[in-house]
Parts: C-alpha cells; sequence; structure tokens
C-alpha cells in the first residue's frame, strides 16, 4: 500500500469509528424511548438491561453504517480540501478516483461485511431480543410499596402502608385479601409488621402485630335466608406469604418467535415464501371444489376444475406433504423400536415366524356346533369358501309358485300431451316447487359469495405477508450497498465542500440521510400496499440518491464550486446574457 492510500485510509478510519459510535447511540436512544416504559422500574439486574442494549446496538447498525460512511467521508475529503492536501494532490498528477480508491475499496469491503451481518448475524440478534424484551414486558413492576397508597402489584391482594419507618419495619397497615373476588369482605389490619422476601426473592413474608381480620360472607338475593356469616378474628401475630413468581424475570424459549421474518435469513425466507405460495393456491383450489359442491348440477354433466397450474401445485403440495408425514411416521416408529430395547435380529426374527403362517383355518360345523362354514386364508389373504350348510342355501320356487318379478322400467319416447302438461304445471306450481327452486338458488349464490369473499380476504392478507417476506429478503442487500452509495455522495461531496469538522458536514450529512430514510419508509409502503413491485420499492431509495452521487462525482472531478457564491451569480449572468439573445432570433 502507498503512502498515499494510507494517509487517506488513516485519515477516514478514525472519523468512521466516531461517527459510527455516535449514531448508533442515536439511534440507540430513539429505539430505547419507544420502550422505556416497558423495560425500566421493573428492579432488574445491570447485566440484564447491558444484554439488551447489546443486541439493540446490533440490530440497528445497519442503519447506521450508511450514515457512518456519508459523514465520515464527507469529513475526510472536506478536510483534504480545507489544508489544501487535495489540492497537492491534483497537481501531483493524481487524479480524484485514485485519491478515492483506498476508501471506495473500503466501502465495497464494509458493503459485503454488511451484507453478511444482515444475513446471519442480524436475525439471531433480533431473536434474541425479541425474547428477552417480551420477557421483560411480562415482568412486573419491582415491589415498590409506597406510604399512603394502595399496591396493588401483589396478585389478588391491594395493600396499605400509612408509615414506613425504613425498608422492613411498618405502621399502621390495611390488606385486603380479593382471593375470593367478592369485594371488600375480607380485611386486615394491624398495628405494625416487618416485610421480608426469602428463597432468592421469590417469596414475601408479611409478619403482623397486634391486629384483626375481619371476614363477612357475600349476602345472596334470597328473600327467606339468615343473616351473612360475619367472622372477627384478633391476632397477636400473623405471618402472611406472598408468591413473588410474577416479580422474577422467567425467559420464555426462543421457538415462539421462530415465524418472524426479521429474524430469517435469506433461505429461510424463501422457505417461507413457498409456504405463503401453497396456502394461496390451497385457498384459490377450495373455492372451485366449494362451488362444485354448492351447484350440484356441474358433477352432472360437467366438472368444475381449477386450472391446470393449480392443479399441478396442489399435487405436488401434496405429494410433499405425504413424503414428510411418512417421514415423521417411520422417525417416530424407530424412537418407539428403541425405547422398547428391541434389536435388529429380534424384530426380523418375528417377521419371519408371521411369514411363515400360511393358512388358518377354522372348524367346520361337525367340530363346533353353530358354525356356518369353513374358510381357508392362505398368505396371499385369498379366502375360499370349502364348505356351507345347506339350510343357508335359499330353496328354488317350484313350478307352479307365482313369483311376483318387479316391473320393467321403460323410457317413454312420445311427447306429453296437452292434458299432461297442465297436470304436471299444476302440480309444480301448487306445491311451490317454483319459488323453492329459486329461493334454494339464492341461497346457494349467497353462500357461495360469502365464502368467496372469507377466501378474498385471506388470499389478501396472505398476499400482502408475501410482499412483506420479499421486502425482508431485498432489504439485507439494499441497506447494504447503501454504504456504497452514500461513499458515492459523501467522498465528491466532500472535495467540493472543502470543509472538514462537525459544522457543515454534519448538517449536509442529516440532509441526505433524512432524505434516504423517506425516500425508504416511502418505497417499502408502495411495497406493502402492492403499487409497486417489492424489489423496486426496496431500491427506490438507492435509486434516486445514486444520480446525486454520480453528479457530484462529476462536479468534484471538473473542480467546480457548487457550494460558492460566485458560482451561481456567473451562471445567472450566463442566464440572463442568453435569454436577450434567444428572444430576438425568434422575433
Amino acid at each position: 500500500m502507498k503512502k498515499l492510500d494510507k494517509l487517506i485510509l488513516g485519515s477516514f478510519l478514525g472519523p468512521f469509528l466516531l461517527t459510527f459510535l455516535v449514531v448508533d447511540f442515536i439511534l440507540l436512544i430513539v429505539n430505547m424511548l419507544k420502550y422505556f416504559d416497558e423495560i425500566f422500574g421493573k428492579g432488574l439486574s445491570f447485566w440484564i438491561y447491558a444484554e439488551l442494549i447489546g443486541y439493540f446496538v446490533i440490530s440497528i447498525s445497519p442503519m447506521a453504517l450508511p450514515l457512518a460512511v456519508l459523514l465520515s467521508s464527507l469529513m475526510t475529503f472536506g478536510n483534504l480540501g480545507e489544508h489544501f492536501e487535495l489540492t497537492a494532490i491534483k497537481s501531483s498528477g493524481i487524479s480524484l478516483i485514485r485519491a478515492m480508491r483506498p476508501i471506495g475499496i473500503f466501502a465495497v469491503l464494509l458493503t459485503i461485511a454488511a451484507y453478511l451481518s444482515n444475513n446471519y448475524l442480524v436475525p439471531k440478534v433480533n431473536l434474541k431480543t425479541f425474547s428477552l424484551l417480551y420477557d421483560i414486558r411480562m415482568k412486573s413492576p419491582a415491589l415498590d410499596i409506597k406510604e399512603g397508597v394502595f399496591y396493588a402489584g401483589i396478585p389478588s391482594y391491594s395493600i396499605k402502608v400509612n408509615k414506613k419507618l425504613d425498608d422492613v419495619r411498618l405502621k399502621d397497615i390495611i390488606i385486603y385479601n380479593h382471593a375470593e373476588q367478592q369485594g371488600n369482605l375480607n380485611v386486615t389490619l394491624a398495628d405494625s409488621g416487618r416485610m421480608e422476601t426469602f428463597f432468592n426473592d421469590s417469596y414475601l413474608k408479611l409478619t403482623l402485630y397486634n391486629g384483626q381480620n375481619y371476614k363477612e360472607a357475600r349476602l345472596s338475593r334470597g328473600i327467606a335466608e339468615p343473616p351473612p356469616e360475619f367472622s372477627r378474628t384478633k391476632f397477636d401475630e400473623n405471618v402472611i406469604v406472598f408468591n413473588l413468581d410474577a416479580f422474577q424475570l422467567s425467559r420464555t424459549p426462543e421457538d415462539l418467535w421462530s415465524t418472524n421474518r426479521a429474524i430469517k435469513n435469506i433461505s429461510q425466507i424463501k422457505m417461507g415464501l413457498d409456504s405463503i405460495n401453497t396456502l394461496v393456491n390451497d385457498l384459490k383450489f377450495q373455492n372451485y371444489i366449494t362451488a362444485q359442491s354448492t351447484y350440484t348440477f356441474f358433477s352432472k354433466e360437467r366438472k368444475l376444475l381449477a386450472p391446470e397450474e393449480i392443479q399441478e401445485r396442489k399435487r405436488r403440495d401434496d405429494e410433499i406433504r405425504r413424503e414428510r408425514l411418512e417421514r415423521e411416521k417411520a422417525e417416530k416408529d424407530s424412537l418407539k423400536e428403541m425405547e422398547k430395547g428391541l434389536d435388529s435380529a429380534a424384530v426380523l426374527q418375528g417377521d419371519s415366524a408371521r411369514k411363515d403362517i400360511s393358512r388358518i383355518y377354522v372348524t367346520s360345523s361337525a367340530d363346533a356346533p353353530g358354525t356356518d362354514s369353513v374358510f381357508v386364508r392362505d398368505s396371499s389373504k385369498r379366502v375360499e369358501l370349502l364348505d356351507s350348510v345347506a339350510s343357508s342355501t335359499p330353496a328354488a320356487p317350484a313350478a307352479d309358485t307365482v313369483v311376483n318379478l318387479p316391473p320393467t322400467k321403460f323410457k317413454r319416447t312420445a311427447p306429453l300431451t296437452d292434458e299432461e302438461r297442465a297436470l304436471i304445471d299444476s302440480v309444480v306450481i301448487q306445491r311451490g316447487y317454483i319459488s323453492n327452486a329459486y329461493t334454494m338458488a339464492l341461497n346457494n349464490s349467497r353462500n357461495l359469495k360469502n365464502s368467496f369473499d372469507v377466501k378474498k380476504n385471506q388470499v389478501e392478507g396472505h398476499e400482502r405477508e408475501y410482499r412483506r417476506y420479499e421486502i425482508a429478503w431485498y432489504q439485507k442487500y439494499t441497506q447494504a450497498i447503501a454504504c456504497f452509495v452514500m461513499f458515492l455522495i459523501g467522498a465528491p461531496l466532500g472535495s467540493i465542500i472543502k470543509k472538514g469538522g462537525l459544522g457543515m458536514p454534519v448538517l449536509i450529512s442529516i440532509i441526505f440521510f433524512i432524505l434516504f430514510y423517506m425516500l425508504t419508509i416511502t418505497g417499502e409502503k408502495w411495497a406493502k400496499e402492492g403499487i409497486t413491485d417489492p424489489l423496486f420499492g426496496t431500491v427506490f431509495s438507492n435509486l434516486c440518491l445514486l444520480p446525486f452521487g454520480l453528479f457530484f462525482l462529476r462536479q468534484a472531478r471538473k473542480d467546480a464550486r457548487l457550494f460558492e457564491a460566485d458560482f451561481y451569480s456567473g451562471l445567472w449572468k450566463k442566464v440572463s446574457a442568453f435569454l436577450p439573445k434567444r428572444a430576438a432570433k425568434s422575433s
């Protein structure tokens, strides 16, 4: 590496690390403010909060990297231009593109690292973040009983302490027991008490001194009934133990978030897309089945079949399900055999012994009374009738016996007469067959429409989820590419501004980052609503900012003074001089 590359890269790495930490810290504060009320004030240890903050820092890094690259590259070339080092580099015959090469190579490597982080590291961190954040949300606030205020943090109890001598000793205590959910009918009053936890803060022991307990039964609404039972108990010392499981942080299994697209890499997202396609195809296939079953005349002379692509996808999905079930069944059977302790030799011996049984004989009527026949079953599972009792065979009719045969059906070919047609019409009209047919057809149509509406909403929901999966897929690329796009904007812009430090570079970086953030949100919203393709929606911000980078690069190579007043005054003079000449030629 040449000295020039070391100089430029060394002047870039320092601001990059600093700006990355600052931007990451700012985004961390913004993220933590969303959950401030839910995660703080619950008496958790410092290491739990440190773990959660570490997860947040890694998960928001893909958003912080583009801004860090933009600001640091702008500051680097701004400092080089402000101290005339960039002028010296150009005067020695080195072009601006050559001076940007070391930072450009670093930006490319950073883009690849950002992609790998988005695909492998960030999904796992998101999984742990969701799990820990959910556990913190479910944890009850820390046990904090204040003076003169009813505390209802312990389930089924409401406690009021009028005076606290310290964290242990209490004075003038009132406890309402709502375990039976019958109102304030169980009250305990005590002059003083002690509050202590034990078993690693899993239980709270409240020792009460010099008090009374009042308990009253709830009065039912009967007219003739005895007065409700009322009991009063006086005690010198009473110990109440409260279970504090709700105050403990219990870790939830991470498998509960396995369906969230934020914790999936690209291969898992592709599997999710295929599963959603299967669900949509099944719903479309069910629509045809429902229509055919609703109107039965379809099945008489024709079939209402789904399109060939839907049928082919249905057959393929059914085959995959069948193979999966067979594989799972085989695994379960093998596990059962292993649990029973049967070795392979015993299994094979048992199978061969069962195959040697070639015939199963059933005793005849001579051997067993009441048996009508003898059957022989061989190994090919064919059953042959060997003998039968004559009494079970129906006797043939006698010659002079009259046999009542069913009437012979024939098809009429002659047309209906007017009298027959009028008789049929009168029967149909009088018995309401036509109105019943109209009502049945209307009900069938309504049922079919309702079924189609339900299926349509389900399909639209799956398609919306399908688009979100695609957005999560493409984001892993676009967020990484944004690092290189921001470099194309920052480096030429810094050489044009020729101002270093944290003044003008920070202002311009914030403007471009806000523009990038707004364009990203807009494109993703269009993609989620189906207005545009998900690929275009996620690439939209990079496509909009890339022309800015190419324009600044072109102007930087020409040493344009875009941020100086003389440049715009000269441009205005040229335009003012051009317009009269144009008007004179046209006249």
